[in-house]
């Protein structure tokens, strides 16, 4: 797929966001896949395992949040008409914050990265016995390789047909557990003869789950969370891609509704594996044994093999959050970073065509970097390291997105507003996230110290010391200290002023196609993406063939073979009409010229 679609990039702006030609079906289903990893079948499957309806809270969150893209911020994001986020905050915010966040950025989204790929390869390894090390070396590799030659459109491309694949076999499994359980009333009857039945509320009581779970607080703290994480600044770089408002708006639709769709059906393995296999899942050799509950319902209700397939879905959400990453890093690179180093040195600026070659070699060297980092994250064993950048990863995530959500509402702040925000918001979530060690260090003593946090936590906020106390805290700091900094926007200069002005015009200002985009490739990227998924579908029909695939299983492959390869024709068929209605009207009007020129001529 990277090589096919190397052929659409003719410069960085292709290569980087696709030159904004992405139709709303491709950018929204790159959207919806880039909006989550492995820990859909992971960590979340954990907590409907073990919380049962609770986990919903978390997908609609996502889905809440696309909602709002949908109803405005979609189309002011695609009108901002960037190519990197950090442009975007240069725009806003002015160069030095934009560095702040583009190295920042870069590095923690390197080493993140590491440690999904990492979490990944431990937990296939444990679950269907995979080596760890050629987990890593080979997803890498391959999301190295066609994020590298394809650019932007091979990832859209790539993400679209691994939802294309993801969606029927999760759906399949769904409909295998309740299968199983006799349906939704009987998956209802198992709840309360087992006695789940407050296990499995939407919302419980304080005490009942670890960290005070899936109570009211968690609830807002996850909706909060969620909702920022797809409505800031920061997250404007996904509809880059798309061609203008009302595509950008339809494509987060488009990956809000397939949110939905999989609140629905995701929940159901998890929830089976506590009816059906607990034993099974609890007897796991993993540090969480209730993270490995998908994995286990698939062992055992997916037709043999199909369980390679599933694999490969779980294999694809992570896939899709490094390619996104790979090529948006090495984009902030090349156009955001590279740029003042030249300027520092007293270099010329590089050309499109150039720019777009150091791209690919920077996607090239952030994807080793990545492979590198797993590699490592592995040799470590669980060692402080790796809890010790998740814990980074946790401290700077919410301080740094709380201005550049105010900033897309606010105007009237100060350029230096968001690095001050961040920095002094740093100092309770670097509390909030080692306070119990903090404590137990004066104490002498790491249990008395946690439960003098968690009395302390109880005295003031009602709840003990939880990430849903830490995320509020850090939520009303940063918002507190952003607005302290407004009246101090009269000591700004008339020329940033000027420039946000720019700014919010430019955000609010409509796309125009003819002039700004150009010709179109709508076409093509139908055709394209329906042969793809054509020869996919084909390909997992092979698997009727499999020796431990039965005659009576034949019809679970090729139900996600058939939605694969429909879709995929339907697809090729409207991208075929499109073609055919484009060339006859390019005919008509150069038909029409022609009769012009004679006309004038005699």
């Amino acid at each position: 797929m990277g090589a096919v679609f190397a052929r659409f990039s003719k410069n960085d702006s292709d290569y980087f966001r696709g030159g904004s030609k992405g139709t709303w079906w491709l950018v929204g289903a790159s959207a919806f896949m880039s909006g989550f990893s492995a820990y859909t079948f992971t960590a979340a499957s954990g907590v409907a395992f073990e919380s049962g309806w609770s986990v919903v809270v978390i997908y609609f969150a996502n889905a809440f949040g696309y909602l709002l893209n949908f109803l405005f911020l979609a189309p002011w994001f695609r009108q901002i008409r960037a190519t990197t986020g950090a442009e975007v905050i240069k725009m806003r915010y002015g160069l030095k914050t934009q560095q702040f966040y583009a190295w920042i950025g870069i590095v923690m989204s390197l080493l993140m990265a590491g440690i999904w790929l990492n979490g990944l390869a431990i937990f296939t390894a444990a679950i269907f016995g995979l080596n760890i090390k050629v987990v890593i070396v080979v997803v890498g590799i391959v999301v190295l390789f066609y994020s590298m030659s394809g650019g932007v459109w091979a990832v859209m491309g790539t993400d679209f047909l691994q939802s294309l694949i993801l969606i029927p076999i999760t759906i399949l499994m769904a409909y295998l557990c309740l299968k199983q359980l006799g349906g939704f009333s009987g998956m209802f009857d198992a709840i309360n003869e087992q006695g789940l039945t407050q296990d499995f509320n939407i919302i419980n009581s304080p005490g009942r789950f670890l960290d005070s779970r899936c109570t009211w607080l968690w609830a807002i703290a996850i909706i909060v969370k969620n909702v920022t994480a797809h409505n800031t600044l920061g997250s404007a770089a996904k509809y880059f891609s798309v061609k203008d408002g009302r595509e950008a708006r339809m494509a987060a639709a488009l990956a809000g509704i397939l949110m939905v769709l999989g609140a629905i059906i995701w929940i159901i393995p998890p929830m089976a594996s506590r009816l059906l296999f607990a034993d099974a899942v609890n007897g796991i050799d993993v540090s969480r044994p209730a993270e490995a509950a998908y994995a286990v319902a698939a062992l055992n209700l997916l037709p043999r093999g199909m369980i390679g397939l599933m694999v490969v879905a779980m294999l694809a959400a992570t896939m899709s959050s490094m390619d996104t990453g790979l090529n948006r890093n090495a984009a902030v690179f090349v156009r955001d970073i590279l740029p003042n180093i030249y300027k520092v040195l007293g270099l010329k600026p590089v050309d499109t065509q150039t720019a777009m070659k150091f791209g690919k070699i920077y996607t090239g060297m952030f994807g080793v970097c990545i492979i590198g980092l797993a590699l490592y994250f592995e040799a470590q064993q669980g060692k402080g390291v790796f809890t010790w950048m998740l814990g980074i990863g946790a401290m700077i995530g919410v301080p740094m997105s709380i201005p550049m959500l105010m900033g897309l509402f606010v105007k009237r702040a100060p350029s230096w507003a968001a690095i001050v925000t961040v920095c002094i918001t740093m100092v309770p979530s670097v509390l909030g996230i080692y306070a119990k060690s903090i404590a137990g260090y004066f104490y002498g003593d790491a249990a008395q110290g946690a439960q003098a946090v968690d009395d302390l936590s109880i005295y003031l906020t009602g709840n003990p010391w939880s990430f849903q106390t830490k995320l509020l805290l850090n939520l009303v700091v940063g918002v507190t200290v952003f607005a302290c900094t407004i009246p101090f926007a009269r000591t700004s200069s008339q020329a940033y002023h000027d420039k946000v002005s720019a700014f919010f015009k430019r955000m609010h200002t409509p796309v125009d196609l003819a002039t700004e985009v150009g010709e179109l490739n709508d076409g093509k990227q139908l055709v394209v993406m329906g042969r793809f998924s054509m020869i996919t579908g084909c390909l997992i029909t092979l698997l009727c063939f499999a020796v431990n695939v039965s005659a009576g299983e034949h019809w679970a492959v090729l139900f996600v073979a058939g939605t694969v390869a429909g879709v995929g024709s339907i697809l090729n068929f409207l991208g075929m009409r499109y073609n055919n209605r484009t060339r006859v009207l390019a005919e008509q009007a150069q038909s029409e010229a022609q009769a012009v020129c004679v006309t004038e001529t005699i």
